[in-house]
């Protein structure tokens, strides 16, 4: 399996998990199973759809490859527009923060100055395409990357951080190494005010019953991925592992989908996943992305990022 095979993984296997997870959205724990039911849609979600995840994550990396690099007014603005074109999902804090009216610079720290919580997984959720982009650069400047693009929209650094650790173990993985033994490597390269929290929830003996927050909160989240690709053995395994959790269902098993589909490559998702997968982009004159278009975006993003 080549790297690109991995890149390729790594973004279709992101949306696959969010368009998996979306219907079980704030459902209880085991549905998935219990219903049977995959891609089938549901809770407003059409079959295959994918949420504001992996919408958000097509406009990091367009803005990416058209700017030639980390343009982040850019990438807000493309924020911006797609908020204004009302998509059917879109984070509370997320929202807040790209319709405040506040520069680019500000609008998140403001965000968090008033509110003092901006801690969710709305910058996790949409990094697989840069985690990939970025990954020829090295762990300092992937995870420097990382943290740069979650700050537009989440003033917390503890979301800057989980967001770099996705970075650091996507990269791992698409070297054909195993993320899971860059754990403590990644940690180390954590800002020390959360090193210990992620050192929780990323350790070993974890498992998300033991989480002390809504896996809507991005150390959970983070907890969560990792716990379902560390307890399987596949692709699939891992991401219906981390929607049988219920709760956050799409971002969490976007997050996995991200890691799984690093690890295990494109062929691993299942291909009647990828039958209806489908990405809409409101504000974008009605485009709609499918399985074959994410995929020519990965290859232009691992291409474009080895340069």
């Amino acid at each position: 399996m080549t790297a690109l095979d991995r890149a390729v993984g790594a973004v279709v296997g992101s949306a696959a998990g969010d368009a998996l997870g979306a219907p079980y959205e704030f459902g209880p724990a085991g549905e998935l199973t219990a219903r049977g039911a995959e891609m089938a849609g549901g809770g407003g979600w059409d079959p295959g759809e994918a949420t504001d995840d992996t919408q958000m994550a097509v406009l990091v990396a367009e803005s990416l490859l058209e700017c030639g690099g980390l343009e982040l007014p850019d990438i807000f603005g493309r924020f911006r527009r797609w908020a204004a074109g009302h998509p059917k999902d879109i984070g509370l804090q997320t929202e807040d923060v790209l319709t405040n009216g506040e520069s680019w610079e500000l609008a998140a720290a403001l965000h968090f100055q008033v509110n003092a919580r901006a801690a969710g997984n709305g910058s996790l959720m949409r990094a697989a395409t840069s985690a990939v982009y970025f990954a020829p650069a090295g762990q300092r400047a992937t995870m420097d990357a990382a943290r740069r693009i979650a700050a537009l929209t989440h003033g917390d650094r503890a979301a800057w951080e989980g967001t770099a650790i996705l970075h650091e173990l996507v990269r791992v993985a698409l070297q054909g190494a195993d993320p899971l033994a860059a754990l403590p490597a990644a940690l180390a390269a954590v800002h020390p005010d959360h090193r210990e929290r992620y050192g929780r929830v990323l350790a070993p003996d974890w498992h998300p019953d033991r989480a002390t927050e809504f896996n809507g909160a991005v150390w959970p989240c983070l907890g969560s991925a990792v716990w379902a690709l560390r307890t399987t053995t596949t692709f699939a395994g891992a991401v219906r592992a981390a929607v049988d959790l219920g709760g956050d269902t799409d971002t969490v098993a976007a997050v996995t989908g991200a890691l799984a589909g690093a690890r295990y490559g494109r062929q691993a998702v299942p291909e009647h996943w990828t039958a209806t997968l489908h990405v809409p982009l409101p504000g974008f004159g009605g485009r709609v992305l499918d399985a074959d278009d994410l995929a020519a975006l990965a290859q232009r993003l691992a291409a474009a990022g080895s340069r």
